[in-house]
């Protein structure tokens, strides 16, 4: 298993339950070297499922912040639009920050941390060869390449790269929210927040603990910031205020209190892509089929992870066709929800912000 994100700890855990050892690849150095990210919603039938495979739903309900499916959608001057509330019993899609998710997954498992896999390379006489960055390699009978976006397991079979949406992200958070920017929070409220202009948008999203994760969205060449150093917060920001200049002050401090920006350019996978089936290596999440981040993502590679897990553990057949037949059902999935994130997409970041306002009110509860 080359990666540890959600997905390839997901697929190793349920093979740890049926008790087959799996070695887990990773190219950070220790599980705490980078920051783990935002906050995810666990759907019943996609993540939710998966963690029930691998054992772990009750202890996912406990961690999990129901309240954290509150979504308020406001105007650019503030005026609020929309204000959906989880019931008490609402569980469908449930918040878990992805450090606690991670840590969760973790549990047992023995991760072979500073192993940056740089190239695989099938059908040796010895089986799969992993080459690594400090000069190693190693063979395996299977490689499974849960390495994200512009994973290096994916040459092995396709030869298919990320491409730029035409719409850019940049993150910056805001800490202890209730006690420093209380304004702030009431705005936010338990979940999240979403603002959509023309072309662009504005999202808030609570995390734990006080902590919320803002994503300014936009439409911008790749380069759109040749001219600025990302490195200057201050640079950034005030970049930032002017793209969304004429927008409601409670809006805007979101941008003006965040003290980091880190810019994230929206990569995907073509919708259909899958690759001739290559014995001894497959993909699973985004190294398969990255997609627009629209709540989707890790789900689907947690369930990916759990049903190819299951397909490996549940008898003595043929391992190469377990893989194959998980390959398809993956495909199938996976082009499901691509279509459907890329179409929501265009409509989130658009040039008409009635078209966000209408895919939320067909995707939330009425």
């Amino acid at each position: 298993m080359v990666g540890s994100g959600p997905g390839g700890l997901t697929f190793a855990r349920v093979l740890h339950r049926h008790g087959h050892p799996v070695a887990i690849l990773e190219r950070d150095p220790a599980p705490d070297a980078r920051p783990p990210g935002g906050t995810l919603d666990l759907h019943e039938g996609l993540g939710q499922l998966a963690l029930d495979k691998a054992g772990l739903l009750a202890e996912f309900q406990a961690l999990s912040r129901p309240e954290g499916q509150a979504m308020r959608i406001l105007d650019p001057d503030g005026t609020v639009l929309r204000d959906w509330r989880p019931g008490p019993d609402d569980r469908a899609n449930p918040e878990i920050d992805r450090g606690h998710l991670r840590d969760l997954l973790l549990g047992p498992l023995d991760v072979q941390w500073g192993r940056g896999v740089t190239q695989v390379v099938p059908g040796t006489r010895d089986g799969v060869l992993v080459r690594f960055a400090d000069g190693r390699q190693e063979t395996y009978d299977l490689v499974v390449g849960a390495d994200g976006a512009w994973s290096r397991t994916r040459p092995a079979v396709s030869a298919v790269t990320p491409h730029y949406t035409g719409v850019s992200v940049v993150e910056t958070a805001l800490d202890d929210v209730d006690t420093r920017h209380p304004d702030l929070a009431r705005l936010i409220g338990h979940g999240s927040v979403a603002v959509y202009g023309v072309n662009r948008g504005l999202v808030a999203q609570r995390n734990s603990g006080g902590h919320v994760k803002v994503y300014a969205q936009f439409r911008a060449p790749l380069d759109w910031h040749a001219d600025l150093d990302l490195a200057d917060a201050g640079a950034v920001r005030s970049r930032l205020l002017a793209l969304f200049d004429g927008w409601a002050d409670p809006v805007l401090d979101l941008l003006r209190h965040g003290t980091a920006f880190v810019h994230r350019p929206l990569h995907v996978l073509p919708v259909s892509h899958t690759w001739p089936h290559v014995a001894g290596v497959t993909l699973l999440g985004d190294a398969a089929h990255l997609m627009p981040p629209l709540g989707a993502g890790a789900n689907l590679a947690m369930l990916d992870g759990a049903e190819l897990a299951e397909s490996i553990a549940s008898g003595p057949g043929d391992l190469d066709e377990a893989v194959r037949a998980f390959e398809e059902r993956m495909w199938a999935r996976a082009n499901r929800w691509a279509t459907i994130t890329t179409a929501g997409l265009e409509r989130l970041v658009s040039p008409d912000p009635a078209e966000a306002l209408a895919l939320f009110d067909r995707v939330q509860p009425s």
